[in-house]
Protein backbone atom coordinates (compact mmCIF):
# COMPACT_ATOMS: atom_id res chain seq x y z
CA UNK A 1 0.00 0.00 0.00
CA UNK A 2 2.74 2.47 1.01
CA UNK A 3 6.28 2.74 -0.32
CA UNK A 4 8.65 5.48 0.85
CA UNK A 5 12.05 5.79 -0.80
CA UNK A 6 14.73 8.22 0.39
CA UNK A 7 12.17 10.48 2.04
CA UNK A 8 13.50 13.67 3.58
CA UNK A 9 11.78 16.76 4.95
CA UNK A 10 13.75 19.92 5.64
CA UNK A 11 12.60 23.12 7.31
CA UNK A 12 14.24 26.53 7.42
CA UNK A 13 14.94 27.83 10.93
CA UNK A 14 16.52 31.24 10.68
CA UNK A 15 19.76 30.78 8.81
CA UNK A 16 19.85 27.06 9.58
CA UNK A 17 18.13 24.05 8.02
CA UNK A 18 16.41 21.50 10.21
CA UNK A 19 16.38 17.96 8.82
CA UNK A 20 13.15 16.65 10.35
CA UNK A 21 13.38 13.44 8.30
CA UNK A 22 16.41 12.02 6.53
CA UNK A 23 16.56 9.17 4.00
CA UNK A 24 13.54 7.26 5.28
CA UNK A 25 12.75 4.01 3.47
CA UNK A 26 9.55 2.27 4.53
CA UNK A 27 7.10 -0.22 3.07
CA UNK A 28 3.66 -0.93 4.53
CA UNK A 29 1.59 -3.78 3.13
CA UNK A 30 -2.15 -3.59 2.51
CA UNK A 31 -4.02 -4.78 5.61
CA UNK A 32 -1.04 -4.36 7.94
CA UNK A 33 -1.20 -2.70 11.38
CA UNK A 34 1.92 -1.09 12.74
CA UNK A 35 3.16 1.50 15.19
CA UNK A 36 5.49 4.37 14.41
CA UNK A 37 7.20 4.83 17.75
CA UNK A 38 9.52 7.54 18.93
CA UNK A 39 10.10 10.30 21.48
CA UNK A 40 9.23 13.93 20.94
CA UNK A 41 11.39 15.34 18.15
CA UNK A 42 12.03 11.96 16.54
CA UNK A 43 10.23 12.91 13.30
CA UNK A 44 7.11 10.81 13.76
CA UNK A 45 4.72 13.78 13.46
CA UNK A 46 6.47 14.93 10.30
CA UNK A 47 6.19 11.41 8.91
CA UNK A 48 2.49 11.36 9.80
CA UNK A 49 1.93 14.56 7.83
CA UNK A 50 3.67 13.06 4.81
CA UNK A 51 1.82 9.74 5.03
CA UNK A 52 -1.46 11.63 5.35
CA UNK A 53 -0.74 13.84 2.34
CA UNK A 54 -0.88 16.90 4.59
CA UNK A 55 2.62 17.84 3.44
CA UNK A 56 5.09 16.95 0.71
CA UNK A 57 8.66 15.69 1.13
CA UNK A 58 11.65 17.85 0.29
CA UNK A 59 13.14 14.88 -1.53
CA UNK A 60 12.39 11.24 -2.11
CA UNK A 61 9.24 9.50 -3.36
CA UNK A 62 6.00 8.37 -1.73
CA UNK A 63 3.80 5.85 -3.53
CA UNK A 64 0.33 5.24 -2.10
CA UNK A 65 -1.60 2.39 -3.70
CA UNK A 66 0.81 2.49 -6.61
CA UNK A 67 0.50 6.23 -7.24
CA UNK A 68 3.35 8.69 -6.65
CA UNK A 69 1.68 11.28 -4.41
CA UNK A 70 4.86 13.08 -3.42
CA UNK A 71 4.58 15.59 -6.27
CA UNK A 72 0.83 16.17 -6.37
CA UNK A 73 -0.52 19.70 -6.04
CA UNK A 74 -2.69 20.89 -3.14
CA UNK A 75 -6.01 20.02 -4.74
CA UNK A 76 -4.84 16.57 -5.78
CA UNK A 77 -3.56 15.87 -2.27
CA UNK A 78 -6.91 16.95 -0.82
CA UNK A 79 -8.67 14.48 -3.12
CA UNK A 80 -6.37 11.66 -1.98
CA UNK A 81 -7.02 12.50 1.67
CA UNK A 82 -10.76 12.56 1.15
CA UNK A 83 -10.90 9.23 -0.67
CA UNK A 84 -8.07 7.11 0.71
CA UNK A 85 -7.22 8.20 4.27
CA UNK A 86 -9.09 8.40 7.58
CA UNK A 87 -7.52 10.44 10.39
CA UNK A 88 -7.85 9.93 14.16
CA UNK A 89 -6.20 12.64 16.28
CA UNK A 90 -5.20 12.89 19.93
CA UNK A 91 -7.36 15.98 20.47
CA UNK A 92 -10.31 14.58 18.50
CA UNK A 93 -10.86 17.79 16.43
CA UNK A 94 -14.64 17.55 16.52
CA UNK A 95 -16.85 20.50 15.61
CA UNK A 96 -17.97 21.74 19.06
CA UNK A 97 -21.40 23.03 18.01
CA UNK A 98 -22.29 19.97 15.94
CA UNK A 99 -23.80 16.74 17.20
CA UNK A 100 -22.00 13.42 16.98
CA UNK A 101 -24.15 12.55 13.97
CA UNK A 102 -23.29 15.83 12.23
CA UNK A 103 -19.58 15.41 12.95
CA UNK A 104 -19.51 11.93 11.43
CA UNK A 105 -21.54 13.06 8.40
CA UNK A 106 -19.30 16.06 7.65
CA UNK A 107 -16.80 14.29 5.34
CA UNK A 108 -19.72 12.87 3.36
CA UNK A 109 -21.08 16.37 2.85
CA UNK A 110 -17.76 17.43 1.33
CA UNK A 111 -17.88 14.32 -0.85
CA UNK A 112 -21.24 15.40 -2.27
CA UNK A 113 -23.33 12.67 -0.63
CA UNK A 114 -27.01 13.60 -0.24
CA UNK A 115 -28.38 14.62 3.16
CA UNK A 116 -30.53 11.53 3.74
CA UNK A 117 -27.74 9.13 2.87
CA UNK A 118 -25.27 11.13 4.99
CA UNK A 119 -27.48 10.81 8.06
CA UNK A 120 -28.10 7.10 7.47
CA UNK A 121 -24.42 6.28 7.00
CA UNK A 122 -23.38 8.41 9.98
CA UNK A 123 -25.97 6.68 12.18
CA UNK A 124 -24.67 3.27 11.05
CA UNK A 125 -21.11 4.26 11.90
CA UNK A 126 -22.06 5.54 15.35
CA UNK A 127 -23.83 2.25 15.94
CA UNK A 128 -20.64 0.53 14.77
CA UNK A 129 -18.60 2.27 17.51
CA UNK A 130 -21.23 1.80 20.20
CA UNK A 131 -22.63 5.34 20.31
CA UNK A 132 -26.03 5.02 18.72
CA UNK A 133 -27.67 6.49 21.84
CA UNK A 134 -25.31 9.51 21.80
CA UNK A 135 -25.85 10.58 18.19
CA UNK A 136 -27.58 13.84 19.12
CA UNK A 137 -25.04 14.83 21.79
CA UNK A 138 -22.44 17.54 21.19
CA UNK A 139 -18.76 16.94 22.06
CA UNK A 140 -18.98 18.79 25.40
CA UNK A 141 -21.68 16.32 26.43
CA UNK A 142 -19.47 13.30 25.71
CA UNK A 143 -16.59 11.75 27.63
CA UNK A 144 -13.10 11.71 26.14
CA UNK A 145 -13.47 8.08 25.10
CA UNK A 146 -16.82 8.78 23.49
CA UNK A 147 -15.37 11.73 21.58
CA UNK A 148 -12.58 9.53 20.28
CA UNK A 149 -15.14 6.96 19.14
CA UNK A 150 -16.97 9.71 17.26
CA UNK A 151 -13.64 10.68 15.68
CA UNK A 152 -13.06 7.07 14.61
CA UNK A 153 -16.56 6.88 13.13
CA UNK A 154 -15.84 10.10 11.22
CA UNK A 155 -12.55 8.63 9.95
CA UNK A 156 -14.52 5.70 8.54
CA UNK A 157 -17.17 7.85 6.82
CA UNK A 158 -15.67 7.58 3.33
CA UNK A 159 -14.68 3.92 3.91
CA UNK A 160 -10.95 4.63 3.41
CA UNK A 161 -8.47 1.77 3.09
CA UNK A 162 -5.90 3.56 5.30
CA UNK A 163 -6.40 4.78 8.89
CA UNK A 164 -3.78 7.06 10.46
CA UNK A 165 -4.11 7.39 14.25
CA UNK A 166 -1.99 10.10 15.88
CA UNK A 167 -1.55 9.41 19.63
CA UNK A 168 -5.15 8.10 19.73
CA UNK A 169 -4.97 7.26 23.45
CA UNK A 170 -2.90 10.25 24.56
CA UNK A 171 -5.76 12.10 26.27
CA UNK A 172 -7.46 9.02 27.72
CA UNK A 173 -6.99 6.95 30.86
CA UNK A 174 -5.56 3.46 30.49
CA UNK A 175 -8.87 1.59 30.53
CA UNK A 176 -10.58 3.81 27.95
CA UNK A 177 -7.38 3.96 25.91
CA UNK A 178 -7.33 0.17 25.82
CA UNK A 179 -10.89 0.16 24.50
CA UNK A 180 -9.89 2.54 21.69
CA UNK A 181 -6.97 0.28 20.76
CA UNK A 182 -9.39 -2.67 20.74
CA UNK A 183 -11.53 -0.78 18.25
CA UNK A 184 -8.54 -0.01 16.02
CA UNK A 185 -7.52 -3.68 16.15
CA UNK A 186 -11.05 -4.61 15.10
CA UNK A 187 -10.83 -2.28 12.11
CA UNK A 188 -7.51 -3.89 11.21
CA UNK A 189 -9.09 -7.35 11.43
CA UNK A 190 -11.60 -6.23 8.79
CA UNK A 191 -8.78 -5.64 6.31
CA UNK A 192 -7.95 -1.97 6.77
CA UNK A 193 -4.38 -0.76 6.96
CA UNK A 194 -3.86 0.98 10.32
CA UNK A 195 -0.83 3.09 11.23
CA UNK A 196 -0.60 4.30 14.83
CA UNK A 197 1.80 7.11 15.77
CA UNK A 198 2.76 7.10 19.46
CA UNK A 199 5.46 7.26 22.10
CA UNK A 200 3.66 4.62 24.20
CA UNK A 201 5.52 1.31 24.40
CA UNK A 202 2.42 -0.41 25.78
CA UNK A 203 0.35 0.57 22.77
CA UNK A 204 3.13 -0.51 20.42
CA UNK A 205 3.19 -3.93 22.08
CA UNK A 206 -0.36 -4.54 20.85
CA UNK A 207 0.53 -4.21 17.17
CA UNK A 208 2.32 -6.73 14.99
CA UNK A 209 5.05 -4.38 13.82
CA UNK A 210 6.89 -1.43 15.37
CA UNK A 211 8.98 1.03 13.37
CA UNK A 212 11.20 3.06 15.69
CA UNK A 213 12.23 6.60 14.80
CA UNK A 214 15.02 8.68 16.26
CA UNK A 215 16.46 11.98 15.03
CA UNK A 216 14.47 11.80 11.82
CA UNK A 217 15.61 8.33 10.83
CA UNK A 218 14.30 4.78 11.07
CA UNK A 219 16.66 2.91 13.37
CA UNK A 220 14.65 -0.28 13.99
CA UNK A 221 11.85 -2.21 12.31
CA UNK A 222 10.54 -4.96 14.56
CA UNK A 223 7.95 -7.66 13.92
CA UNK A 224 6.66 -9.50 16.98
CA UNK A 225 3.54 -11.36 18.08
CA UNK A 226 1.24 -8.64 19.48
CA UNK A 227 0.36 -8.70 23.18
CA UNK A 228 -3.44 -8.72 23.12
CA UNK A 229 -4.04 -11.27 25.83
Amino acid sequence: MIELRGIGRDYASGDATVHALSDVDLEIETGEMLTLLGPSGSGKSTLLHLLGCLDRPTHGSYHLLGRDVSRLDRNQLAAVRGEQIGFVFQRFHLMPRSTALENVALPLRFAGVGARERRARAADLLRRVGLEDRRHHRPAELSGGQQQRVAIARALAADPPLILADEPTGNLDSQVGGEIVDLLLELHSEGRTVVVITHDEGLAARTERTVRLLDGRVFADERVAPDNG
